[in-house]
């Protein structure tokens, strides 16, 4: 165990001030200035939506396809 008053003490001191100054600073710097906001969210984009597919048929088409489908089921 080091105490405080030794070199090694000193240097977990200034590691510890190192790690959390660093967050705060840079979210205050990105934080305060849109610009800078805008320009780290524009390098990458978050939301990619995939094309758009066929739309799925209407309640109504898929009543008749299960009629049909019953139909060619009692057939056999």
């Amino acid at each position: 165990m080091s105490s405080l008053g030794t070199s090694k003490g000193m240097l977990e001191i200034a590691k510890f001030a190192v790690y959390v100054s660093v967050p705060i600073a840079l979210t205050y710097a990105v934080a305060t200035e849109s610009k800078t906001l805008q320009k780290l969210m524009g390098l990458r984009p978050y939301v990619v939506y995939p094309p758009e597919g066929p739309k799925p048929p209407s309640p109504e088409e898929l009543r008749e396809m299960a009629r049909e489908l019953a139909r060619k089921n009692n057939a056999r």
